[in-house]
């Protein structure tokens, strides 16, 4: 990446001529890397040339960056249809790294890693890290899960690129994540939210004060989290919490990052990963500003090309503060994590949200889902030492979404605490 000894020595980090680039300058360079990528796409993989055949579109169709629309979608059932490897777009002798999801609800997604590639990644993850903050000589404590997951690598690799000491911790180990926060001393986390949680609640237990610790800045990403638990977060801890974005899928973190300076939600590196949002029901591409599910699609990767990827994440496009590429709107929601109870659609975020405006309530919080009858029954689970609030939370919950909830107070420790991605919802319903 190649930051000098002198802006070092301003303890800061230049941004690259692409992040400051006149639009025209950018739209241009999107047009010729999309160009590349659905040729390469369609030339070394049957699965791709299959279905943009059947679609009647081929790649020297591609005039304009509006023309992407023409091309058919691509969803996780393709990787799962092809596993494990039939979605690559390289030999096997190009590929240096294999990454994959945990396949709880069926087969995992695999995804292929050129050097190339790794570089990419490399060079994304430390843009993120520096636009969230970092400054030289940081160290970074990095407590995504390491292995098939993409979380702890990424991160492993990007703060390494920008030149910062790296701690390799890993999620679980919760007492010894704060052993070593409160020796080693760093500067920035990078985690999920929710075991953010956990770890101020074992500092906690510890007898130390989360607002004490060392750390300046955390990165947070691997779940939807809403507004509502950054305030939390800021208000117990030391930390400026900043938002993080990716899916394996389409490389791993580092798609998309909030930029310090103006927190006001993730910019998309978009001379790597070109976004749309459609509507989720007709696949129509929105307007700029219209919330509906995000579509990535890269334009520079080599093992595993994704061409119009639909994330099932909901959110929307805006205008470029920060920096010359487009922001989207912080995730708080998937179009599959819907629920549906009594007719009346649900997010699990919008309880969060409830949740976390009431100071007595615990953000540590479950919903099970169970039938009385023939209908659904939802019950919240939610940690505090304040009966009352479940009156006050029942009554929201209806109120705002509509919904009649059973809340139960449960005592403080009895929620699971999750050290990766947090389990929000319990379904006990018969299949």
């Amino acid at each position: 990446m190649g930051y000098s000894f002198a802006a070092m020595a301003k303890r800061t980090f230049p941004l690259e001529a692409i992040e400051k680039a006149p639009l025209k300058q950018l739209r241009a360079l999107q047009l010729r890397r999309l160009k590349w990528s659905l040729g390469h796409a369609y030339e070394n993989v049957p699965h791709y040339r299959k279905k943009f055949d059947a679609a009647g579109v081929a790649p020297k169709d591609l005039r304009s960056l509006a023309e992407l629309a023409r091309f058919p979608f691509t969803a996780k059932a393709d990787l799962r249809q092809t596993y494990p490897f039939g979605m690559f777009a390289v030999p096997m002798d190009k590929v240096v790294r294999i990454h994959a999801s945990s396949g709880t609800t069926g087969k995992p997604t695999v995804v292929g890693y050129t050097a190339k590639d790794i570089d990419t990644w490399s060079h994304v993850m430390a843009r993120s890290i520096r636009a969230a903050g970092a400054r030289p000589g940081d160290k970074v404590h990095v407590a995504y899960g390491y292995g098939l997951f993409t979380g702890g690598l990424g991160a492993h690799y990007g703060a390494e690129r920008l030149g910062l000491a790296t701690i390799p911790l890993s999620g679980g180990m919760t007492e010894r994540q704060v052993q070593l926060i409160r020796d080693f001393r760093p500067d920035i986390i990078m985690v999920t939210p929710s075991y953010m949680l956990a770890i101020a609640d074992e500092m906690e237990r510890q007898g130390l004060d989360p607002k004490a610790a060392s750390l300046r800045i955390g990165i947070f990403g691997a779940e939807p989290w809403t507004n509502e638990m950054r305030a939390s977060i800021e208000k117990r801890t030391s930390l400026q919490a900043l938002d993080l974005y990716g899916l394996s899928e389409v490389i791993g973190p580092g798609v998309a990052q909030e930029c310090l300076e103006t927190k006001d939600g993730l910019t998309v590196w978009e001379d790597h990963f070109y976004p749309e949002v459609v509507d989720p029901a007709s696949g129509r591409v929105l307007p700029e500003g219209e919330r509906g599910e995000l579509v990535l699609t890269s334009l520079t990767k080599e093992a595993l090309p994704v061409i119009r990827y639909r994330t099932r994440d909901l959110t929307r496009l805006l205008p470029a503060s920060a920096r010359s590429m487009r922001r989207m709107e912080k995730i708080t929601g998937r179009s599959d994590d819907m629920l549906i109870i009594r007719g009346v659609n649900l997010y699990p975020t919008q309880i969060e949200e409830l949740i976390l405006k009431q100071p007595d309530l615990s953000p540590h919080y479950v919903l099970e889902l169970t039938k009385e009858g023939p209908l659904d029954h939802l019950a919240v689970l939610v940690e505090s030492r304040n009966e009352g609030a479940a009156k006050r939370l029942q009554h929201q919950i209806k109120s705002y979404i509509g919904v009649t909830a059973d809340v139960r107070i449960v005592p403080a420790g009895t929620i699971e605490r999750s050290i990766g991605k947090a389990k929000r919802v319990i379904d006990k319903r018969p299949k």
